[in-house]
């Protein structure tokens, strides 16, 4: 069964691409991410021991181990939701050919569930590469100049953090050697298992390229240049995806390897370049979100802190990471709201930048309140999601006796949320500029019943967060910290 979670979407997009009809073929996308999530639901639903796996391949290649169910659930939702504002998206241009844009989206939901599934350092690698290139074809789908060379960017800047991986990997298995074990291995159990014999000094280097390699893939400041271009030139719901769905696959490697160092007694280790690195995401986000004319661009930088605020809140440990796990899924929940009505913002202006966008509630109410909603959730505004675990982390900072952590990180939030605030009011309120002319964008049920969805799931975590979900979150903190 778990094979079939990669193979439906992969299966499906070699259909998407034979069908000759563009009219007909993006809603194919939202049936296979709706077969997928239903299995997911089955898959999740397998009893399982505390940090065991409830599901494993035959060749343990593929495992559904309690960090797996975190990001799987995630990433399936996110699809479905997002593949039904993509019909809707490219139902306006019927007469433009959408065969390659709609085989890449199926053929990144596999590679993604790869990435998740994968219990093998070499075949999670070779995954996360494969989702680079599936998500290349997308940024480029205005064929323009801008989008040309954020595509090109994105390839370059990816391609040289995956490489960096794929050298700690090889250190990584070169430890196993240097120890004096038999013969290297590359799965992650048998890592675990023998992490404390680990040569510390190769294991430290691993790391380190490891979180280097992996943290560009996620955007983690100061190797996070890709990110803002590619985010603020693809179509919204590749936006989406690329921030609530690539990044956290990004996230779950670096967690991968966490786990390894925890499992060899060498956590404090990795939680201090963790620190650093977080609190560098969220400074420089900060200070690129100050006056920030391009809003998509804005959500962009909003990515990179959030990034930082994972890795600050595995990095505090305790109680922080179980709200960091739980950061991942408000994150990406609110993040793709955000990008999918800030697309229907530029589809209704003609434009991405702040001079030429305000008065939004006027003129499209429906996703100018959304887009309000969902600065308010981004930026930890109670009652939505995202305030519930960014509190935890600092509370958890402070009850731990980390006060400058919890200090600056505090400081940053505030930074954040006024620099952010700036623009967000400047775009939903007001009179709509008017040299604009009519709006050439109408509000459909396409264009915001997805983003209602998404919001009415920040809004149910930020109020109650579901018995299945806190069991889920609660299984997969006690692995991560246990490093078993």
């Amino acid at each position: 069964m778990v094979w079939n979670l990669i193979l439906i979407p992969l299966g499906m997009a070699a259909v998407v691409f034979a069908v000759p009809s563009n009219r007909w073929r993006p809603w194919l996308l939202p049936l296979t991410c709706l077969g997928h999530l239903a299995l997911v639901v089955v898959v999740l639903g397998q009893p399982s021991l505390l940090g065991q796996p409830s599901l494993i391949s035959r060749e343990h290649w593929l495992v559904l181990d309690p960090l797996a169910k975190v990001f799987l659930g995630l990433i399936s939702s996110l699809f479905l939701l997002c593949t039904f504002y993509t019909a809707g998206y490219l139902s306006k241009e019927p007469e433009r050919s959408n065969r390659v844009f709609c085989t890449c989206l199926l053929l990144s939901l596999s590679m993604m569930t790869l990435v998740i599934l994968s219990h093998h350092l070499g075949l999670m690698w070779v995954a996360m590469e494969a989702t680079t290139l599936t998500m290349a074809p997308n940024l480029y789908f205005h064929r323009n100049p801008r989008s040309l060379e954020a595509t090109w960017k994105y390839l370059l800047i990816c391609s040289v953090g995956i490489a960096l991986a794929l050298l700690g990997s090889f250190f990584l298995a070169y430890s196993t050697l240097h120890a004096g074990l038999e013969e290297s291995t590359l799965f992650f159990d048998d890592l675990i298992r023998q992490a404390p014999t680990l040569s510390r000094p190769w294991m430290h280097a691993a790391f380190i390229l490891l979180f280097v390699g992996y943290g560009t893939k996620m955007g983690l400041a100061p190797m996070h240049t890709w990110l803002p271009d590619a985010h603020g030139e693809a179509p919204a719901p590749v936006s989406a995806l690329l921030s609530g769905a690539l990044l956290p696959c990004a996230f779950l490697a670096i967690l991968r390897i966490y786990h390894i160092c925890v499992a060899a007694g060498d956590a404090a280790f990795a939680r201090q370049i963790m620190l650093a690195i977080g609190l560098l995401s969220m400074a420089m986000a900060a200070v690129f979100m100050i006056r920030q004319r391009d809003f998509k661009r804005l959500l962009a930088y909003s990515s990179v802190e959030h990034m930082g605020i994972l890795v600050i809140g595995i990095a505090i440990g305790g109680w922080a990471t179980f709200a960091a796990l739980l950061h991942v899924i408000n994150n990406g929940l609110t993040k793709a709201s955000l990008f999918l009505s800030a697309g229907n913002l530029q589809s209704a202006f003609g434009s991405k930048q702040t001079e030429n966008v305000c008065g939004a509630l006027r003129r499209l109410p429906l996703s100018g309140g959304l887009f309000l909603a969902g600065f308010l959730a981004i930026t930890g505004s109670p009652p939505f999601g995202p305030f519930v675990s960014e509190f935890s982390i600092l509370t958890a900072a402070f009850s731990t006796g980390q006060y400058w952590t919890g200090s600056l990180y505090l400081l940053l939030l505030l930074v954040v949320f006024l620099g952010m605030g700036a623009t967000v009011v400047g775009l939903v309120l007001g009179n709509p500029p008017e040299t604009a002319g009519p709006a050439p964008f109408q509000e459909s049920f396409w264009s915001g019943a997805p983003i209602v969805a998404l919001m009415g799931l920040v809004l149910m975590l930020g109020l109650c967060l579901p018995a299945p979900l806190r069991e889920i979150l609660q299984e997969a903190a006690v692995f991560l910290e246990t490093g078993r």
